[in-house]
């Protein structure tokens, strides 16, 4: 887990001088907008939705209330809405919730200025 961190924030840090530090990835049922300090992905609610960024596969399992329940590389971690949690090596945290999407931040821990 810390070596798949330090591989996404080694080729962060290479690319970022050559201008190439945002990509938008599109996976199944999600959409992930990635930069340096790390990506924000937006799940479709009611599909399978997963993505893979930074070296870890994220889906959406549930939403009960304000819990969201995420499986992050295969293990289930459980962020209420508007807080952070971390698991392999990443800050996650929810930042909306609705009808039709979740919307989840996964920080590397790298600061941008």
């Amino acid at each position: 887990m810390l070596l798949r961190r330090l591989i996404a924030m080694s080729l962060f840090a290479l690319l970022a001088p050559l201008g190439v530090t945002a990509c938008t990835v599109d996976g199944p049922g999600s959409t992930a907008e990635c930069h340096v300090d790390g990506c924000t992905i937006t799940f479709t609610r009611g599909v399978d939705a997963k993505a893979s960024v930074l070296g870890v596969d994220v889906e959406l399992v549930s939403v009960d209330g304000n819990m969201v329940t995420l499986g992050v590389a295969g293990k289930n971690v459980l962020v209420p809405i508007g807080e952070t949690q971390s698991a392999e090596g990443f800050d996650i945290a929810v930042t909306e919730v609705t009808d039709q999407q979740v919307v989840v931040r996964i920080g590397t821990g790298i600061t941008v200025q």
